[in-house]
């Protein structure tokens, strides 16, 4: 039995409904978690998305231990980088993860919003 979480076991959350989430009113708490490099991150990334480079996720799970139970967002640029990222905070604990549908590639790609430096 694996301890991991495969891509597969964790829901992905369309682009449309992170949209809708972000501009409702009453909408569920969560955090987008973009798990690039910080220079990945600076050239342009979601509003209000929270980044954390998926190589320090494990030494940074205290910081992110406030959103144990809040719906966290995983994207990185394809998906490889966010599947290890979801891996870990799912091993220790994190009960809502999810991850962004197509990640950055696909966000650009359909010319969504991004915050650019």
């Amino acid at each position: 039995m694996s301890y991991f979480a495969n891509a597969s076991d964790v829901p992905v959350v369309s682009q449309q409904q992170l949209l809708s989430m972000k501009s409702a009113e009453k909408a569920p708490q969560f955090i987008v978690l973009d798990v690039r490099t910080a220079e990945e991150y600076q050239q342009q990334h979601i509003d209000g998305a929270i980044n954390i480079s998926h190589d320090e996720i494990e030494s940074k799970l205290a910081t992110l231990n406030q959103y144990k139970d809040t719906m966290i967002i995983v994207h990185c640029r394809s998906g490889k980088r966010a599947d290890i990222a979801e891996n870990i905070l799912v091993k220790n604990g994190f009960s809502q993860v999810k991850h962004l549908a197509g990640d950055m590639n696909a966000w650009l790609a359909a010319d969504l919003p991004v915050i650019s430096q």
